[in-house]
């Protein structure tokens, strides 16, 4: 089986196809174009991350492709209906980054809670304001999470030995109630309770614009609002305006809908967006699932689903070729 990376990941996936027999092709240099003109036509597998949209055009350009491996938890770069439909099995690998995601979601609600990044700027400028940085207390707040898959339980995990209170709203499970001890709500009563609320959401076509301004509006507190999901998930119009309007305390974001949608980079019109001139705001530049750990653990999580799915056919010495 031969299998075309398309995107850099670690080494340790490639290592252990090869080992198993599998033939690995570095297919980073090819462009899109290449692609389409038939470049990878005769490859079984690749491996992607963020930098090509694997359209159902791009899918007929790959007749023998039987398998998707996505690095990460995201497949919105992945027509998934177009590769159901042509039989292509899709992998992604969300365990790998959702220890790092979750802890990078405590140390943003932390940063905002306790005003450290504007007090070590402070400090900086030669200031010593105590009182104008006094903070909030974690454990004395009500944390709402919006998705309690891999990264929205690793942050209640995180949470749990804190002391708050930590409501969770998931559409799609069932059953979750005192998990990492949470307490399942009515989507509802979270904009209800909730101090804080964490979004941890796939994008996809229910999701993509949900955040808007009466989104806002439904929370009842208002509060601290933290992402570390997809960009486009929310406007980060809207959330300015809460901010302005005082609905919201202060927001951290490691997402934005002006990323680019190789996740590399903000679109060039939007550098200059007031948000960030507010000292209530942090932002990091999609960095919560980027660590040297997670870095390993998405491609070797990788290397497990797809060596259950494609093994080494132990007779011919070789991996299958279904």
């Amino acid at each position: 089986m031969i299998v075309a990376f398309l995107d850099t990941v670690h080494p340790i996936l490639w290592d252990r196809l090869t080992d198993e027999g599998h033939g690995c092709e570095d297919a980073t240099q090819y462009s899109l174009g290449e692609i389409l003109e038939g470049k990878l036509k005769h490859v079984h597998g690749v491996v992607v991350r963020a930098r090509i949209l694997l359209t159902p055009a791009v899918l007929d350009a790959l007749p023998h492709l039987q398998f998707i491996a996505r690095s990460g938890s995201g497949l919105e770069n992945i027509d998934l209906q177009a590769a159901q439909q042509r039989g292509i099995q899709v992998f992604n690998s969300p365990e790998g980054n959702s220890n790092a995601v979750g802890e990078h979601a405590l140390g943003l609600l932390l940063g905002l809670l306790r005003h450290i990044p504007r007090a070590d700027q402070s400090i900086r400028s030669g200031q010593w304001l105590r009182e104008a940085h006094r903070g909030t207390e974690l454990s004395s707040l009500t944390v709402g999470i919006i998705g309690l898959g891999h990264t929205g339980g690793a942050f209640a995990r995180k949470l749990q030995s804190i002391g708050c209170t930590v409501l969770a709203y998931d559409k799609y499970r069932a059953h979750y109630d005192g998990e990492w001890g949470v307490k399942a709500v009515p989507l509802e009563d979270l904009f209800l309770e909730a101090d804080v609320i964490s979004l941890h959401l796939p994008l996809n076509a229910e999701t993509r614009g949900w955040v808007q301004d009466d989104w806002f509006k439904q929370w009842v507190k208002g509060g601290w609002f933290l992402h570390t999901a997809r960009g486009p998930i929310a406007s980060t119009d809207a959330i300015f305006r809460a901010l302005q309007s005082g609905h919201l305390k202060g927001a951290a974001l490691d997402v934005l809908d002006m990323e680019e949608a190789t996740l590399e980079g903000l679109q060039p019109h939007w550098h200059n967006h007031p948000i960030f001139e507010d000292p209530r705001v942090i932002c990091t530049p999609h960095i919560a699932g980027w660590t040297y750990e997670s870095y390993f653990a998405l491609s070797d999580v990788l290397a497990d689903k797809i060596l259950k799915a494609f093994p080494r056919d132990a007779k011919l010495g070789r991996s299958q070729i279904l």
